[in-house]
């Protein structure tokens, strides 16, 4: 997952994006960049870090111009330490193109090679970013009649996008001296917005990866970009949109709702705070058929996502909710660190218990989601030793079993400890008394019941299903060993063999599956 922007706007846009930015920040945390337009001259300045180290005063003001796109990246293709991969990228060649994708691709091998072989392009990076960069210059070129762009040439441009690349893709770009392009994949996997800002001088059009952006920004919430629909906005801020894709079909990722999006933000018309309600009152149905809610004391949610699931879940059950945790805030996000060890040592620097919340109670600990279990382990470790009389676990996701191939950092089976476990063995490893997980069709209703509209979603980590359906065993073997050869050269740790022993055991996945 990755936060982008694109506006077009009336007055100099590099604050305006800087500030979205951070507003997005939780969508990565690696890398950071900004590309203005100023006629036909692009501005940019990226680097390594967080959006507040990367930007100094004098990188501000060496990004003028009205039109502007910005990244704030979370890596999951290419490599976690190899900072020429920061957003966004640049190409001359047509036109003069740059460019910020969130998502990820899964053939951007077989592009790459045809972009060699093919369309005679070279790519500079392993980002699967460049690559579709590359792509839409191609399309471009082979759309355009002579030196000139219209917006029918922009949308077939963005239709042959739609007909080589496969797998998750929102994407904002700038085209010199024409203006701001952005679409979604046919599926609509990642999120995408489209929001605008009427002023006295004209009106003014902000896209980006969720809602809050647009909230703190002052702009109007339009509509989300639909899956397979490009939007391009010219230079003199005209909109104009078209679907691109043959066969569109909405399958956003459920995970989004789960975990990655801000509470505050609404995505596919859903407010991600009350599916994140839906979900405690869903989970405290499961819970009563688990276990009797009178031997719960307390309920304490591990902060920040679960904390809407766990209130509502304590208020069905009637059970008393209490913080018994602190959160350091100046400790970035576990999940979004690369290197395992880096993980494991940041947690109780993360979180400190409160003793008298857990001392001689039977506790219920809630979290949104546990995907490679070591964070559950030492919070469960950290309860016992504040006091717990009982450790019991609540999770407001289903186990994760199968790799996230569309943007999310958990592509290696041996990483997932809920792959080749059930519950018992899951709470053993764990630590806790008792462990509930969330059954995947409470999850899909959580959200389909704020918008009846969702009736299909990608909920691959889950059950297996892959909503591209072109994800075979063998190219999750491939992102695997690509995987643990990175992680080995970034922080010198031993690459686990164990993925290659494990039963991919793929639901079967034919192209439209769920759909």
């Amino acid at each position: 997952m990755c936060g982008i922007l694109g506006v077009v706007a009336t007055t100099p846009v590099n604050q305006l994006l800087y500030d979205g930015l951070m507003v997005l920040q939780h969508r990565g945390q690696d890398a950071a960049g900004i590309a203005t337009a100023e006629g036909n001259t692009f501005h940019m300045h990226k680097g390594p870090g967080l959006v507040r180290d990367v930007f100094r005063t004098r990188n501000m003001r060496a990004l003028p111009g009205n039109a502007g796109i910005a990244h704030c990246r979370y890596p999951t293709a290419g490599s976690a330490f190899n900072f020429a991969e920061a957003q966004p990228f640049y190409v001359n060649s047509p036109f003069g193109i740059v460019l910020g994708h969130n998502g990820n691709l899964t053939n951007s091998a077989e592009l790459r090679q045809e972009m060699f072989e093919q369309d005679l392009r070279h790519v500079n990076t392993n980002s699967d970013s460049e690559v579709l960069l590359n792509v839409l210059a191609h399309e471009l070129q082979a759309a355009a009649k002579g030196v000139r762009l219209d917006t029918d040439t922009i949308f077939r441009a963005v239709a042959g996008v739609h007909r080589r690349v496969r797998g998750a893709y929102a994407v904002v770009a700038l085209i010199a001296g024409y203006g701001l392009l952005a679409f979604r994949d046919p599926y609509g996997i990642r999120p995408l917005v489209i929001g605008r800002n009427v002023t006295p001088a004209g009106t003014e059009y902000l896209i980006a990866s969720e809602s809050v952006a647009l909230d703190t920004l002052g702009f109007e919430v339009m509509r989300d970009v639909a899956p397979g629909e490009a939007v391009f906005i010219d230079q003199e801020r005209n909109l104009s949109s078209h679907q691109c894709a043959d066969k569109p079909a909405y399958a956003p990722c459920i995970f989004e709702y789960v975990y990655l999006a801000r509470p505050d933000s609404v995505i596919d018309g859903v407010s991600v705070y009350e599916t994140r309600l839906r979900m405690g009152e869903f989970l405290a149905d499961k819970i009563r058929q688990c276990m009797d809610p009178a031997d719960i004391d307390v309920v304490i949610p591990i902060p920040d996502s679960s904390r809407p699931s766990a209130m509502q879940l304590a208020k069905a059950l009637k059970r008393p909710y209490r913080e018994g945790f602190v959160k350091n805030r100046y400790i970035g996000r576990t999940f979004i660190m690369p290197g395992q060890s880096t993980r494991k040592k940041s947690v109780r620097q993360k979180l400190n218990s409160i003793s008298q919340e857990f001392k001689g109670k039977r506790v219920l600990l809630v979290d949104d989601s546990i995907v490679r279990g070591t964070t559950s382990r030492e919070i469960v470790e950290m309860a016992r030793a504040a006091g717990a009389l009982k450790v019991y676990f609540a999770s407001a996701a289903p186990p994760v079993r199968y790799p996230n191939v569309y943007g999310i950092d958990m592509p290696t089976r041996a990483e997932l400890i809920a792959t080749g476990r059930n519950d018992e063995e899951i709470a053993k490893e764990i630590g806790a008394d008792a462990l509930v997980y969330q059954d995947l069709d409470a999850l899909k209703d959580s959200v389909r019941a704020l918008n009846p509209a969702l009736t299909c979603f990608d909920t691959s980590c889950f059950d297996g299903k892959y909503i591209t359906g072109d994800v075979t065993a063998e190219y999750l073997d491939q992102v695997e060993n690509g995987r643990g050869t990175k992680a080995k050269a970034g922080s010198g740790e031993e690459d686990s063999s164990a993925s290659q022993q494990m039963d991919l055991n793929l639901v079967d996945n034919e192209a439209g599956a769920e759909r």
